[in-house]
């Protein structure tokens, strides 16, 4: 049970809070009471302004509609004045344009395009909205004029400012490919930036308003014209060149060339001259044959001239390239994309015509040379037939997209000189076979003949082309090794066919050998020729190449000219055998010889006296040129004579066989040896 007094203090706590809790709601009442009067306040205002509102609004949307279509017939004012006005200009255009288009566009080509704009619009609005206009005639005979003028004024700047490229320039540019220091390509300045920006923008109006290709066929007559003038100017600077004191810098002849366009270009050497000069050497140190001894026409009728020619076309094929490059570059500023192959075709004809007709009329030679057995004229082939293969690369890449019959002229040109070197090659091989012996052609000395320096000659020439010669064999091969062609096959093929030269030329010195009645002459013959064909291939370094098919050729050839030695020795037995002892007689000294002993102790001295100088006299007229094989025979004969006629000497001279010494003991030992020694001298 809750004490009173806690019940008492319990119940005054309660009084207390709902005390508060009645002033709170008294207050809460209040508040109602407040809100409630200012919402109703709120709502009257709202009311208010919304009615004021809708009064403001019915009396200002009439009169925005009113100023809306205010605005719109003012606009429509303005765009029927404004369109009345472009319609009255093209009106105009005529008058306004006619004096300029009638003055042409030169120094003014800005201006007059963009009169030639004005004009196309006008010509258009009428076409569309007046074509039974005059004026529409009137700008039309103004534009057809003002696109002839275009026209003309584009054939005018390309005739005026295509300058054909002089000589020097384009050989500096041939040059540029050897320039090793690092500088920039060099390129041709065909037309200056201004006149270029003018022919581009005529081109370029042209083909988008004037509807017209016909200026890309001037482009290609005049640019065709100043090619092909360019590389004629350049063969001509050659043929003055050849008189002057220098050749231009060849390309078929790798060479640095820093010269300036004025200064003089250098003289290179030519292959046939080359040949040439190696003939007039071999003459002058009597290497060679006398004069004939072989219907092969002589290298040696050749002249610079030929060398020049040469030369000149090897330069116009590299000048081509470069030329051809460089109006390509032009071109595709100029000619519009889906044009520029077809037009580069028909610019690149006249002068590519020339090089390939050139080219043929040099095959055609060739081959009437070769049918006069001329065949050092194929000499003329092999350096223009390898820069013509060197540069097919440049030849294909600029000639690409042009049309097949373009592109099939080189490789047609290159596979006629190669059928032509290649017969040339077997035709002098079967002539080198076949060649007749005539005796009256055949060295009376017995030195070189003149079908062996010229066969050797010849082949020494292959030695700067071997791959062009190799090739040329190999483009007659039908084996299925001719298919897997490389330069190793190449390089076979040409010393199988250097082997079958030597070969027929050995088989024809042995039939020219046996015309010489005396077979000592026919050995110093076959002597000199075979030491000849060793030296010279040791010299060239044929051998080298020889040696590809032939590993034993240079021991064959030492083998065969120790033989000729052996053979040549054997013309002294019939000296050599007087003195000798068998068949002598045999005495004691002190004992008195019999008549028929003295007898043959004469026969044996006037047999050797007779036999040394007739052989003496009729071998001093022969010729051994090789300093070193002269001496080598004359040494090993002195040594067989002196050693056999010592010894008889010395066992005869004192014996008394004869009343008359003096006669029968005409030559001391000494002079014997000198005797021998002026043998194979003509000039002792």
């Amino acid at each position: 049970m809750i004490p009173p007094q806690e019940a008492s203090v319990r119940r005054r706590e309660i009084e207390d809070k709902l005390k508060q809790e009645e002033e709170t709601l008294s207050f809460i009442r209040d508040s109602l009471e407040k809100s409630d009067q200012l919402t109703k306040n709120m709502v009257s205002i709202l009311s208010s302004f919304e009615s004021r509102l809708m009064k403001l609004e019915n009396s200002i949307i009439p009169v925005h509609k009113q100023t809306e279509n205010l605005q719109r017939l003012q606009e429509n004012v303005e765009k029927t004045l404004s369109c009345l006005d472009h319609v009255i200009s093209y009106y105009h255009v005529a008058s306004d344009t006619e004096k300029i288009i009638r003055e042409g566009p030169t120094g003014r080509l800005e201006e007059y395009l963009g009169c030639m704009a004005k004009i196309q619009k006008a010509v258009e609005y009428f076409q569309d909205n007046n074509p039974d206009s005059p004026e529409l005639n009137r700008v039309k005979f103004l534009f057809e004029r003002g696109k002839e003028s275009l026209e003309s004024e584009f054939r005018s700047l390309m005739t005026r400012h295509s300058k054909v490229v002089s000589p020097v320039l384009i050989l500096d540019l041939i040059g540029g490919e050897d320039d090793m220091e690092g500088q920039d390509d060099m390129t041709l300045e065909h037309l200056s930036e201004s006149v270029l920006h003018d022919v581009i923008r005529i081109s370029r109006w042209l083909v988008e308003y004037g509807r017209n290709q016909d200026f890309m066929n001037v482009y290609y007559q005049i640019r065709s014209s100043q090619l092909d003038r360019s590389i004629k100017g350049l063969k001509e600077h050659f043929r003055k060149s050849s008189s002057s004191s220098g050749v231009p810098y060849s390309p078929a002849i790798p060479n640095k060339r820093k010269d300036t366009p004025t200064k003089k270009p250098v003289k290179r050497p030519g292959t046939i001259r080359k040949a040439q000069n190696l003939l007039k050497q071999y003459s002058q140190h009597g290497l060679d044959g006398k004069k004939g001894g072989s219907n092969l026409i002589p290298l040696e009728g050749r002249d610079d001239m030929l060398d020049m020619e040469i030369d000149a076309y090897i330069h116009c094929v590299s000048a081509f390239v470069k030329l051809a490059q460089s109006e390509y570059q032009l071109l595709t500023d100029i000619i519009p994309e889906h044009h520029q192959k077809k037009t580069f075709d028909s610019l690149i004809q006249d002068a590519l015509d020339g090089l390939m007709m050139e080219g043929e009329n040099i095959v055609s030679v060739a081959r009437k040379a070769i049918i006069r057995h001329d065949y050092s004229a194929v000499l003329t082939v092999f350096p223009i037939l390898r820069h013509l293969k060197q540069t097919k690369p440049e030849f294909d890449q600029v000639l690409q997209g042009t049309a097949a019959s373009t592109k099939n002229k080189l490789p047609g040109l290159i596979t006629s000189m190669e059928t032509t070197g290649a017969k040339a090659l077997e035709d002098f091989a079967d002539n080198i076979k076949n060649d007749p012996d005539k005796e009256y052609n055949m060295p009376k000395d017995g030195t070189v003949h003149e079908l062996t320096s010229n066969a050797i000659l010849f082949l020494q020439q292959l030695l700067d082309f071997q791959e062009t010669a190799g090739a040329m064999l190999a483009s007659q091969e039908t084996s299925s090794s001719a298919t897997s062609y490389n330069s190793e096959f190449s390089k076979r093929l040409l010393s199988t066919y250097i082997c079958k030269v030597l070969g027929n030329l050995q088989l024809n010195l042995l039939s020219k050998s046996k015309v010489y009645e005396d077979p000592a002459l026919s050995a110093i013959f076959l002597h000199n020729n075979y030491n000849y064909i060793l030296k010279s291939l040791e010299k060239s370094e044929l051998i080298h190449l020889v040696a590809v098919t032939q590993k034993t050729a240079e021991r064959s050839y030492r083998d065969h000219i120790e033989q000729q030695i052996q053979t040549y020795q054997r013309s002294w037995l019939k000296v050599t055998d007087y003195i000798s002892e068998k068949n002598l007689p045999v005495f004691q000294p002190g004992v008195k010889l019999r008549d028929k002993e003295r007898q043959m102790i004469k026969e044996r001295f006037k047999g050797f006296n007779d036999g040394l100088e007739e052989l003496c006299k009729i071998q001093k007229a022969w010729a051994i040129p090789d300093t070193e094989q002269r001496d080598k025979i004359r040494q090993a004969q002195k040594t067989i004579v002196k050693e056999n006629y010592g010894a008889f000497l010395h066992r005869y001279a004192s014996v008394p066989f004869t009343k008359n010494p003096e006669k029968y003991i005409k030559y001391r030992v000494e002079q014997v040896a000198d005797m021998i020694e002026r043998l194979f001298d003509t000039s002792a």
